[in-house]
Formats: C-alpha cells, sequence, structure tokens
C-alpha cells in the first residue's frame, strides 16, 4: 500500500523550482477550460458539473495517480458513456455511477491489475478511439445548429432530429459560429501552437455575439463556486441497477487514463508511469467529483500532451492547472455563463478531427484482413451502441483470431528420427524402423482447445505400426483440453494394441498429463528423456515373431 502513496521526493523539485511546472499548468488551464465546459454540457449536467469535475478530479489525480505529467478531467470518451446513463437515470444516477467506478477503480488498484492494459490490441484501441471521436462530433449537432430540443436514445438518432429540424427551420448564426471557431482551432493548432486557440476562438465568439447582439444560445448562469460535499444523491434503491454502468465507466476511465500515462512516457525522455498508481489516482478522483457535483473523470490525452509539450517537470503542473480553474470559477463565473453553445460545439468538432490519427489507421488496414475487421467492426459498433460494448465485441474477435493463428501453428508430422549418424545412414535406419513397424511424430506449437482434435484424428489414423513415439520436446503450451484429446488419441492406439512411447516430456507438462490420466499405459517406463532410448526400448521389446495387431511391450 505505500508504493501506491505520494512521496516527497516526487514534489522536491516542484517547490525549489516552480516556475516550469506553473507556466506549463497556466497552458493546461487555458486549454482545459472551453473543453471541461463542453464536455459537461454534453453529459447532460451543465457547465458546472465540467467544472467541477476539471477542478477536483484534476487535483487529487493529479497528487495521488501515477504520472507525473497525467492531467485528468472530463473527456469526450466518457461523454459517450455518461449520455445515456443520464437520459435513463438522471443527474442523481450519473454522480453515483461515478462513485461506484471510483470504488471500483481503487480495488483494481489495490489488486495489481493496471498492467493488463498493455494487452489491449492495437486495431481495437484505433477502432473505438475513431468511433468516439464520431460520436462526439454527432453530439454536438443540436449546438453547432442552435437547436433546443431533439429526440431520439441513441447519439446518431438525436444528430439526425436535429439535421431534420435545422433544415426545416434553418438557424445559420449558430451554424457558422461553430464551423468558424472549429476552423480557428485547427488552423491556430497547426500554426500558432503556443497559443491557446479554443480559449481565444471561444473568448472572441462571445464578444461578437454580445457586441452584434446575436441570436446565440448561451451556456447560462453557473454557480460562483463549488458546492458543500454531499453524498444526498445517492439512492440505495438504485444500486443495483447501476452496478452494470458503474462497471462500463470504471472500465472506460482505467482503460484512457492508462493510454493516456503511457503517452505522456512516450513524449517525455526518462519518465515511467505506475498503472496501478495511476488506477489509485482516478480511483480516489472520480470519489470525489461526484460529492461536488462533477462528472466522472479520467486522464486526458489532448491535456496531458499540452503538459508535456509545455516544459512540466513535475506533477504540480497538473495540480496548478486545476487550481487556475477553481479561481476562474469563483472569479468569472457571470463572463462564463455569456458564451455561446454553438462556440463551445466548434471546439469539440475541432478535438474530434485531431483525434483520428488516419495514418495509424491506414497502416492498421494495411497490416492485415484480420486487424482491419476487428477496427471497423470496434469502429461500427461504438458509433451505433456504446463504447463498451464495442471494446468487449473487438477484444472478442481479436481473440478468435489470435487463438485461429496460433492453432495453425500447431502441427503433427513425421519426421526422421535423430541418431547419431550420416545422412545415409539416416535414411537406412529411418527404412529399417519402418520395416519393424515403428512410426515417431514430432508435435509442434501449443497443443491447446483450438488446435487439439486435429491431432486426435491425424494421430488415431495411423496404420501398420507397432509403436508411435511421440516427441513432446516442442510442444510450447499444453492445456487441459490438449491433455484431454492426447489420452483420447493414446487410448485408441492402446485399444488396437499399438504401443506408444514418450520422448522430451517437459516437467510441468508430465504433471498435467498425469493428472488427466493420458500418460501411457506402462507409465514411467514408456517415457525416455530422448527419442534414441525410445527406439532402443521399442526394439527391445519387440521380437522378429511378433506380429502387426498383437500386443507389445
Amino acid at each position: 500500500m505505500r508504493a501506491l502513496l505520494p512521496s516527497w521526493s516526487e514534489w522536491r523539485p516542484a517547490v525549489r523550482a516552480p516556475g516550469a511546472d506553473l507556466m506549463a499548468g497556466l497552458m493546461v488551464a487555458l486549454v482545459a477550460l472551453p473543453l471541461a465546459l463542453g464536455f459537461g454540457i454534453s453529459s447532460g449536467l451543465g457547465a458546472a458539473a465540467g467544472l467541477a469535475t476539471a477542478v477536483i478530479a484534476g487535483a487529487i489525480a493529479a497528487v495521488f495517480g501515477g504520472s507525473r505529467f497525467q492531467v485528468s478531467g472530463p473527456t469526450g470518451a466518457m461523454t459517450v458513456v455518461l449520455v445515456p446513463i443520464f437520459h435513463q437515470h438522471g443527474a442523481s444516477g450519473v454522480l453515483t455511477v461515478g462513485l461506484m467506478a471510483g470504488v471500483v477503480l481503487v480495488v483494481l488498484a489495490l489488486a495489481r491489475v493496471g498492467r493488463a492494459v498493455r494487452y489491449m490490441p492495437a486495431p481495437v484501441i484505433e477502432g473505438f478511439t475513431a468511433g468516439i471521436a464520431v460520436v462526439i462530433a454527432l453530439q454536438q449537432f443540436p449546438a453547432a445548429l442552435g437547436i433546443e430540443h431533439t429526440e431520439g436514445e441513441k447519439v446518431w438518432q438525436v444528430a439526425f432530429d436535429a439535421v431534420r429540424e435545422f433544415l426545416t427551420h434553418p438557424h445559420l448564426t449558430s451554424l457558422v459560429t461553430a464551423l468558424v471557431v472549429a476552423a480557428a482551432v485547427l488552423v491556430g493548432g497547426r500554426y500558432l501552437r503556443r497559443l491557446p486557440m479554443a480559449l481565444l476562438a471561444v473568448a472572441a465568439a462571445t464578444v461578437a455575439a454580445q457586441v452584434f447582439d446575436l441570436d446565440l444560445l448561451a451556456i447560462g448562469a453557473i454557480p460562483a463556486g463549488l458546492p458543500a460535499p454531499s453524498l444526498e444523491f445517492v439512492s440505495f434503491d438504485q444500486l443495483g441497477t447501476l452496478i452494470g454502468p458503474a462497471l462500463a465507466v470504471a472500465a472506460l476511465a482505467a482503460l484512457e487514463s492508462l493510454l493516456s500515462a503511457t503517452a505522456a512516457d512516450s513524449m517525455a525522455v526518462g519518465t515511467r508511469h505506475d498503472p496501478d498508481r495511476e488506477l489509485l489516482g482516478q480511483g480516489l478522483a472520480n470519489i470525489a467529483a461526484p460529492m461536488f457535483g462533477g462528472v466522472p473523470a479520467t486522464g486526458a490525452i489532448a491535456r496531458t500532451a499540452v503538459n508535456v509539450r509545455a516544459g512540466a517537470r513535475t506533477r504540480m503542473a497538473a495540480l496548478f492547472h486545476a487550481v487556475v480553474l477553481a479561481a476562474i470559477i469563483y472569479l468569472a463565473a457571470p463572463l462564463v455563463a455569456h458564451i455561446p453553445l454553438a462556440a463551445l460545439a466548434g471546439v469539440l468538432l475541432a478535438t474530434t478531427v485531431r483525434m483520428v490519427e488516419t495514418a495509424s489507421l491506414a497502416a492498421i488496414a494495411r497490416a492485415s484482413r484480420g486487424d482491419a475487421v476487428i477496427m471497423v467492426i470496434t469502429f461500427g459498433v461504438t458509433v451505433a451502441t456504446d463504447l463498451v460494448t464495442a471494446v468487449a465485441v473487438g477484444v472478442a474477435i481479436a481473440i478468435a483470431l489470435a487463438l485461429r493463428s496460433v492453432a495453425k501453428e500447431a502441427r503433427l508430422q513425421q519426421v526422421p528420427l535423430d541418431l547419431p549418424a550420416a545422412d545415409t545412414e539416416h535414411l537406412a535406419e529411418e527404412h529399417r524402423l519402418l520395416h519393424d513397424h515403428i512410426v515417431a511424430y514430432r508435435i509442434d506449437g501449443p497443443l491447446f482447445f483450438a488446435a487439439a482434435h486435429r491431432f486426435l484424428l491425424e494421430l488415431t489414423e495411423v496404420a501398420d505400426v507397432k509403436v508411435v513415439i511421440l516427441r513432446m520436446s516442442q510442444i510450447t503450451a499444453l492445456d487441459t483440453t490438449g491433455a484431454l484429446v492426447l489420452a483420447d488419441a493414446i487410448g485408441k492406439l492402446e485399444h488396437r494394441h499399438i504401443t506408444v512411447l514418450m520422448s522430451g516430456l517437459r516437467e510441468d507438462h508430465r504433471r498435467r498429463l498425469a493428472a488427466i490420466g493420458a500418460l501411457p499405459a506402462g507409465g514411467d517406463d514408456q517415457i525416455f528423456d530422448n527419442t534414441p532410448d525410445a527406439i532402443a526400448y521399442a526394439r527391445d521389446h519387440l521380437t522378429p515373431t511378433t506380429s502387426v495387431g498383437e500386443p507389445v511391450g
């Protein structure tokens, strides 16, 4: 437990020279402000909820997290999951789910499962990242088109309804505002990377709306401060129905945070995050944020990247970003209330464009047909249903294809026997062995459930032999199914009075086969360290008068 807690050594460099971290934190806060507002509104709980998450979760994750560069807060991926929860269970349901997900994350941290993220297939990650980008873009359609009320359970249904309403009653001011802000963010991000273009574009849109009295929907009044912590939103009658959504939110928070921390490691030199401690930090952050009215949070890759590129040295930068946002809440809440929703929609639309790495998508599509299928299916399920289902489907398909590929590597082949002789002598020796009705098979690769039944068919089809020698040294993996199938094959051979010998059997495989009852009938007497000893045994126990079909050995 002590290894998961923060230490003073992590903060000593920041206290000695805080300048770089304070500047990086200020830059991140300026980038995070419009995103926090936008994702808070998209989740259904409002702009104040997004700001509360950025402040509370951002501060706690900075202190207790496992990455010194990670910046946490509301994210688009989490919003995708929260929207259906909000529609079904309301604001209290979202807050309760966040609290429950935080507890799950703490348990996962204590169980040390943080390293499991490395096993997530790349096609699944790229597929759901592209799917998230599309879903976030669809979420912005109502605000970008100036539509207040829409219908539909799925995001794409809501977007379609917003487009239909817009075509009936066009509101060009909102659309133009969203497109101009999005273009400014994209162009500025490419050519003016040192400027917080999202904040500048939103500020310009807000000023223009006030000066020219533009007909744009605004955020509206938000509290000038954070609410007192409370657990009044928890309804024990709801807990049973919220277990599934809470597990989904916890899975997403863990996955996105660990991927973001890994990306931060790749951008910074000489740093490596602690995945279990990162889960603890995110867990504590998600336990605390709902108490202040905040939505569930994760590590945010865009804000984390800005933090690294802005020159952050320690976790002080992420903590200071939360302090700056808190100051904005307490000092500038009336100004935030006038921000047009269309401007925030433009920022998020630009964010979705930058989320999609077309080069990575193209590379995976070229790599193999199977990877392309996984990526496309994950993308489609993300857009059509939800993120957690998409990840589950993508991983399941990836596992099935991996097992199919591994199973193809397993082979059963008749091989020349490794006797110490020249090549011509080898050939002559083989002919003599065949004349004595002795045959050897080598099993290469894994003998497990996906490949085992082929061995049963091949082994039991051997004919006109008295002894079968199974060379076992090249088996890379052996599971219970493989052992049972091998036991069945040996039983069928022995029923035909064919003696089965084994050579090169690993000790761990031997224990498994013994437990299953898959060793030859003669037990240890028919198991040998090497193939020449097995051949010698076969010859010693075969007399010239023995014929095929009679018991031997």
